[in-house]
């Protein structure tokens, strides 16, 4: 086998951990790609006579291209117009709902919360509590020492702890279910049911990015406001026979998408707490719906020995 097809394999093979890592990293599943291409490109100059161990390897490289990705586009999140809301993941049934520890990394409400870490407590927090990297292996790819990263580590821990826990593991079949409640409630025009999924303090949050019409208030609080308002949509849809409400796998969770005639125009995914919905998230920027046109494949470990 030569070097180049040698680079490949290993590449290949744990193209799904690396891409998870990233996209963890960075919310978004698009960048996720450019990271993994420009760094397999620079993977492609490493002689592997050095490389003790590939998947450390390239954790490494990865998460150094994450970040260095994140700084670059710090100053496009700070003027992205209205909330910003992770990009939605197709997933292929079933993937990541065997991994408890998967599931909830990738769920939208933890990506929500991972959004108000510092880059790098993000990618401390990514790389020690989702795949377990040791400390050393942390401070070469985050370039900080092994103190500076535990003490990183411990805060963002602490932090994730606080503003997650009123959720539990993530329930794949809870939230089916609930979610198949609210879609039949919601298209039927029942409101009293749709009232009855929502917890009474629920937030919910519109990623339109400026681009599209959107709620008209991108963030609400309260059943009552948020049941209201999301009646009011779907009653208007309901009315166009164009329109069609179809579930989805979205980020390991089952998610409903929206489609005018075959446009894809909302996501929305939930966050279930005590059988109700704590959080709903509904994704109208076209330019994050692009990337449900690709089916992903994540994982947190190797599905095969280390080449």
């Amino acid at each position: 086998m030569t070097g180049a097809d040698q680079h490949t394999e290993r590449f290949v093979h744990l193209r799904p951990l690396l891409f998870t890592i990233a996209y963890e990293i960075l919310g978004s599943a698009t960048e996720a790609d450019d990271v993994l291409q420009d760094s397999y490109l620079r993977w492609a100059q490493v002689d592997l006579s050095i490389v003790r161990d590939t998947k450390s390897y390239l954790a490494q490289l990865v998460t150094r291209q994450a970040l260095n990705t994140l700084r670059a586009g710090a100053r496009c999140r700070e003027e992205y117009v209205g909330p910003w809301l992770p990009e939605p993941l197709l997933l292929a049934d079933g993937d990541a709902s065997a991994d408890v520890v998967l599931a909830e990394s990738v769920s939208m409400g933890m990506l929500v919360v991972l959004e108000t870490l510092t880059p790098h407590e993000r990618a401390v927090f990514v790389l020690r509590e989702v795949f377990g990297f040791d400390y050393d292996e942390i401070a070469s790819a985050v370039g900080k020492s092994v103190t500076a990263v535990y003490q990183m580590a411990h805060r963002a821990r602490d932090h994730v702890q606080a503003r997650r826990k009123r959720f539990g593991p993530v329930d794949t079949a809870r939230t089916a279910e609930v979610t198949e409640r609210f879609m039949t409630a919601a298209t039927t025009g029942d409101l009293e049911g749709l009232l009855s999924l929502l917890a009474p303090d629920i937030t919910w949050t519109t990623d339109s990015g400026g681009k599209v019409t959107a709620l008209p208030e991108l963030i609400m609080v309260g059943a009552t406001p948020v049941g209201s308002i999301l009646m009011g949509v779907f009653r208007y849809a309901r009315r166009r026979p164009e329109v069609r409400i179809e579930a989805v796998n979205c980020n390991g969770q089952s998610a409903l998408a929206c489609y005018i005639s075959d446009n894809l125009e909302a996501v929305l995914v939930f966050d279930i707490a005590d059988g109700k919905i704590a959080n709903g998230y509904g994704i109208r920027n076209p330019d994050k719906l692009a990337a449900l046109e690709i089916q992903r494949t994540i994982s947190r470990d190797e599905t095969t020995p280390r080449p």
